[in-house]
């Protein structure tokens, strides 16, 4: 599909002001003042470098106790198996060059997560706004070299500061054939509490379902994700960043959002369940294949329009709560009901 558009720029700047302005004035959060939380993540990355030079038993000691699950799952799969002992495991990253420098590295960058701690904070008193029953995990910061981003095990969910660095960050360069430059461009300290958010979300409270297997199905419920993000993150997080788009690929999106629609339509993908053909509209990428000109297009557009569709529902029905959108399984429903055409 080739997609060609001529747009009067000076209208199409002016009608996205317009837009932001008035969303702004019509955001209404609810009042989570009165709810008592105070999340501190936890810096296991400072704690086990500080063992360095030290008893390694009593180390190892003092961070099974201290880390319980945590720790034994870092042990085992994130940075050593099942062969392993902790001991040794430990022995190992002391000795590692690498390992230590990647761990300075986190330090300069990371020396302390107090804006963290405090958008977690936020993030999690809507959530428990929205779900008072929700179980609020520790939050633990490591180091694993690059193998974990938001591993979530029993009762923690994990921050691999490795992984967000800076996407100019030197170890990046260095690997770029395992991590390729379309995602290590999202691996910078503004993506850890959207990623967290969403991860917690899509583990913990509105999981995926296994009949869910058609295209439109999974864009509804990506959709939903995405609207819930917008309603627990600080409001100055960019859409750009709910999605893991640039500024580009979002600008492309809003261009030729009736012409993706149309082709969604028009190659009757809405209802295939054949995940190998789907898929392509799902996952992340540099862009989507068969899609634009010059390899222009965003990825994942059946998310971002499923985005679209459920913004569009709940502009037509008000009365639907959060929760209500959250608990609705019926994707055509939605869909339906949202009356959503996008217009050229």
């Amino acid at each position: 599909m080739m997609i060609k558009k001529f747009i009067n720029w000076q209208s199409y700047l002016f009608f996205l002001c317009a837009i932001v302005f008035f969303s702004c004035k019509n955001n209404k959060k609810p009042d989570v003042s009165n709810i008592n939380l105070d999340i501190k993540v936890e810096r296991f990355d400072h704690d086990l470098y500080a063992g360095k030079g030290k008893d390694i038993t009593a180390t190892h000691a003092f961070l099974e106790k201290k880390y319980g699950a945590f720790y034994d799952d870092f042990i085992h799969q994130m940075v050593g198996n099942s062969s392993y002992t902790g001991v040794a495991v430990l022995e190992g990253l002391y000795k590692d060059k690498a390992y230590t420098d990647l761990t300075q590295e986190v330090d300069s960058v990371f020396p302390n997560l107090n804006k963290v701690d405090r958008e977690l904070t936020e993030v999690f008193k809507y959530i428990k706004y929205y779900y008072p029953k929700a179980e609020i995990p520790r939050f633990i910061a490591f180091v694993s070299g690059f193998a974990y981003q938001t591993p979530i095990g029993d009762n923690y969910l994990g921050i691999g500061l490795d992984m967000f660095l800076g996407k100019d960050s030197k170890f990046y360069a260095a690997l770029v054939e395992s991590l390729p430059q379309y995602l290590t461009r999202k691996f910078t300290p503004e993506y850890i509490v959207p990623r967290v958010s969403e991860y917690y979300v899509r583990e913990n409270l509105i999981k995926e379902q296994d009949q869910d297997r058609s295209l439109l199905s999974k864009m509804i419920y990506n959709g939903k994700i995405l609207y819930f993000m917008e309603q627990v993150l600080p409001e100055a997080t960019p859409d750009t960043v709910k999605i893991g788009y640039t500024s580009q690929q979002l600008s492309w999106c809003k261009t030729f959002e009736p012409e993706i629609w149309a082709y969604f339509m028009e190659n009757n993908l809405l209802y295939n369940t054949d995940y190998s053909k789907i898929q392509v509209y799902l996952s992340d990428g540099p862009f989507t294949p068969g899609i634009g000109e010059k390899r222009e297009s965003a990825p994942k557009l059946g998310v971002w329009i499923g985005w679209q569709i459920v913004k569009q529902y709940m502009k037509q029905h008000p009365d639907v709560t959060l929760k209500q959108l959250m608990a609705e399984k019926d994707a055509q429903k939605i869909l339906s009901d949202s009356r959503y055409k996008p217009k050229g």
